[in-house]
């Protein structure tokens, strides 16, 4: 992939600052557009005395300052969302707005400014709802979201796909598992830590700890951005990114207990809602086929329990 103009949303995000690296590795010329409400000026930091790089604080809800953005940037990665899960059920209107509205403004700035050769988008497994077929291919149907973020993300591939073959550019949609590694700011292992440090004697599991999930590390899903970019050349293409395997919530609260070397931890489950689930919209067995992303040539290097242990430590050391 020859370097050219980029634009990043959510490029100060968890992994936006992660792919800003690679690129920025890579010599590509980079925006990044990130309004910092869950992004972090200091994951990009060191990028921006650099002559190839500009960081705009913006919101994607302000359509003039999106124009200008995209202006001269032929690939566009869009990440730029709200990235809780929870956050749909007490307040809807806020997937609505960071999710779908604002990536409809993204797509109108590609349409007006015409530059946009390729659009990237990270959608999320959550499009699938409960699944039926374990492990999920891509072609899965009825697809039936069970949380609001999820019917964001799908909302938001149909309105690409749609833009994408309407105006004439290239869409490449990742459907991503929980995707975890240094920066993350939320998601179980976050919460597990935060949890444990405030009472080393007790955990408490929201759910009843049976979940079920795929976990990736994050250099894995940089490596899978990239291959998916360089290695298919459809109109518009879907890829499922995640690990081979799953982990459950009680293994997990284990791994994260062994590596602050804390023994006797009580763990206290909440019995969640529906059957076990840690809140409204979470789902309990998730599990994706990446058979096609492989067939590119990506290959997870880390399986579930490796992806959650090396997190741990990453966050641990950080402290």
């Amino acid at each position: 992939m020859k370097a050219k103009r980029v634009l990043i949303t959510g490029g100060a995000g968890f992994i936006g600052s992660h792919l800003v690296d690679d690129l920025m590795l890579r010599q590509f010329n980079i925006t990044v557009l990130d309004n910092l409400k869950n992004g972090r000026l200091k994951n990009i930091e060191k990028w921006l005395r650099k002559r190839s790089f500009a960081f705009v604080h913006k919101d994607l809800l302000n359509a003039r300052d999106v124009v200008k953005a995209a202006e001269g940037c032929e690939i566009v990665f869009h990440l730029a969302a709200d990235p809780e899960v929870r956050t749909g059920t007490a307040s809807p209107e806020v997937h609505y707005r960071q999710n779908i509205q604002g990536t409809f403004s993204l797509l109108e700035a590609a349409r007006k400014v015409g530059d946009v050769e390729t659009l990237i988008f990270t959608s999320s497994s959550t499009v699938y709802g409960e699944a039926k077929r374990i492990p999920t291919p891509e072609d899965y149907a009825p697809l039936q979201p069970i949380s609001v973020y999820g019917a964001s993300k799908l909302s938001c591939e149909a309105l690409i796909t749609a833009y994408a073959h309407t105006y004439g550019f290239r869409a490449i949609i990742y459907r991503l598992a929980n995707i975890i590694g240094p920066r993350s700011t939320h998601g179980v292992i976050c919460d597990f830590i935060r949890k444990l440090r405030e009472d080393p004697t007790k955990l408490e599991v929201l759910g009843n700890g049976s979940q079920n999930k795929s976990y990736l590390l994050i250099d894995d899903c940089i490596r899978a951005i990239n291959v998916g970019l360089e290695k298919d050349e459809s109109q518009v293409e879907i890829f499922n990114v995640g690990s081979d395997d799953q982990i459950d919530l009680r293994r997990i609260a284990g791994i994260i207990t062994e590596e602050m070397g804390l023994e006797n931890v009580k763990l206290r489950f909440t019995g969640g809602v529906s059957g076990g689930r840690g809140w409204i919209g979470d789902i309990k067995n998730m599990l994706l086929e990446t058979s096609k992303l492989k067939s590119r040539g990506w290959n997870p290097k880390h399986k579930s329990e490796d992806s959650v242990r090396l997190t741990t430590r990453d966050m641990l050391s950080e402290a």
